[in-house]
């Protein structure tokens, strides 16, 4: 079933410090998913190896 909301699992990991964080965030209009993560606790903001799943 597919919805406008649709749920991921997105895991994000900071090559930086080798802190990693799992999320959910939902895929919105333009195909981008959302999940509100903003920045690493090493204060890292750019360089992320990002990984997503559906629900």
């Amino acid at each position: 079933m597919t919805t406008e909301y649709e749920r991921y699992k997105v895991t994000i990991y900071c090559p930086v410090c080798g802190e990693r964080y799992v999320l959910r965030g939902s895929r919105e209009k333009n195909g981008r998913i959302e999940t509100g993560f903003k920045q690493c606790i090493c204060s890292n903001d750019r360089n992320f190896h990002i990984y997503s799943e559906q629900l």
